[in-house]
């Protein structure tokens, strides 16, 4: 018997780590929805078949349950100009708005990563091209976080969803070499979105179709939603070699009680969309499943060793090299039988990261 201690203490971050030509990772997405390929690993044997996403509900089985992330992403990034009298002259500034704070209406403070984080310092105004809304640095954080409070230049003005809606873009990962594009703001968002809150998408979502729920309803599956809203800190690289060392930015979260109910009901197999409602699920779980349905914030960050007591099977898509969401997947499936899906995935050409492929773990 292995010594899970020991093995946990042996895993390095180079442990997870593999080549993936730039040609793979995926630009945009796939012409339709469901026309993702979809690599299937069985865990237990590490046997691998392919397949397409459509065919998904030909491999679930009457009793299964699952479980989607009904979060939305906002047009979280702004771009504004920092005005400045004289020299230097007005710059743009980019902001990549995280966290709602309290704040006296009618303002609004986000923390937001700033670029140039370095120009803003307490004070700084930024203006946009939609003058609605102004914005003043109330606070520095670590890391080039940044307090901004947001106050509309009129009182009859549109409330700043609205505004946000007309000047922000969306949030496309750094490893998409493009602009943000009209379509994205469709695609870049799964058909179950629903409590807006997110700045990435939980993008092993972003593959199904209505049909495809249609059709797992019709073969007996059920479905459920819980909501993570996804922060920056889950995409970001593990930098310590001791993956134990790296701490994992909280996100706030929430299982309703009436999923709550249906996983108690004991379904055949919880099968988790994304890495977000495994995350979820789990937390959940070591909170001991209180059934109340309230806001609650997890940090947890999964690494082989874990001991799963929701999740039996999971959709996700294909990660970062040395990343915690290919450790997560990894102390699911194990890290061998992962790293070799994800070097046959390499020979077959299948599409990498949030716009890409999907993989079926089961």
């Amino acid at each position: 018997m292995r010594d899970e201690d020991g093995y946990a203490r042996l895993l390095k971050t180079s442990d997870f780590d593999y080549e993936l030509p730039h040609e793979l990772i995926a630009q945009r997405p796939a012409a339709s929805r469901d026309g993702s390929r979809l690599l299937v690993l069985d865990r237990a044997t590490g046997a691998i078949r392919h397949q397409e996403f459509r065919d998904l509900p030909m491999l679930l089985a009457a009793g299964d349950l699952l479980v989607v992330n009904d979060t939305r992403v906002i047009p979280a990034r702004l771009f504004g100009t920092l005005r400045r009298e004289g020299t230097p002259p007005d710059r743009e500034i980019e902001l990549l708005l995280l966290r709602d704070e309290p704040a006296v209406a009618p303002d609004r403070i986000w923390s937001a990563l700033a670029r140039p984080a370095r120009a803003l310092h307490p004070g700084s105004q930024l203006t946009f091209v939609d003058p609605a809304y102004a914005a003043t640095v109330v606070g520095l954080g670590d890391r080039g976080m940044r307090r901004i409070s947001f106050r509309p230049a009129r009182a009859d003005g549109p409330p700043f969803e609205a505004w946000l809606s007309r000047v922000g873009h969306v949030p496309l990962p750094p490893y998409i070499d493009r602009a943000d594009e009209p379509d994205d703001r469709e695609r870049y968002q799964t058909i179950f979105a629903r409590e807006a809150g997110s700045v990435a998408a939980p993008t092993a979502g972003l593959h199904f179709t209505d049909e495809t729920i249609t059709s797992a309803h019709a073969r007996g599956v059920a479905t459920t939603s819980v909501t993570l809203h996804v922060g920056p800190g889950t995409f970001r690289p593990v930098v310590t070699e001791n993956p134990a060392d790296h701490v994992l930015e909280s996100e706030p979260y929430r299982v309703p009680p009436e999923t709550a109910a249906v996983i108690r009901a004991n379904p055949a197999r919880v099968i988790a969309v994304g890495t977000t409602s495994v995350r979820t699920l789990e937390s959940w779980a070591l909170e001991s499943r209180p059934d109340d349905g309230g806001w609650r914030e997890t940090g947890l960050f999964i690494l082989p060793p874990f001991q799963f007591n929701v999740v039996t099977a999971l959709i996700t898509n294909f990660h970062l090299p040395r990343s915690g969401l290919l450790m997560l997947v990894s102390a699911f499936a194990g890290r061998d039988h992962v790293l070799a899906a994800y070097r046959e995935a390499v020979r077959e050409s299948y599409r990498f990261y949030s716009y890409g492929d999907a993989m079926l773990v089961i």
